[in-house]
């Protein structure tokens, strides 16, 4: 520049990335992120290994979308079976 100064700009989300960055290396968000890989990462997994998630059997982003919804609403419709069993079984 003309009076040899540097600019640092931040782009516009950096403070909410900054803080949600902060978030995940708290004490509460480390365990938050441990237990991820049971609920988050193993419904992928699921999807992947017992729902053809491995490869699209369709083609073009309609059919993909169509398909990624059906195997959200039956993994959803799993966890509810799963839950109303084990209530039933409560008493």
């Amino acid at each position: 520049s003309k009076n040899h100064r540097k600019v640092v700009t931040r782009h516009v989300w950096e403070d909410s990335k900054d803080w949600v960055r902060n978030n995940r290396l708290s004490k509460s968000g480390k365990q938050l992120y441990r237990k991820r890989k049971e609920t988050i990462e193993r419904s992928f997994a699921d999807a992947k290994e017992l729902h053809g998630f491995r490869y699209c059997r369709l083609r073009g982003l309609p059919n993909v979308r169509e398909q990624a919804l059906m195997t959200a609403a039956v993994q959803n419709m799993k966890k509810m079976a799963i839950h109303l069993d084990r209530r039933e079984k409560r008493g």
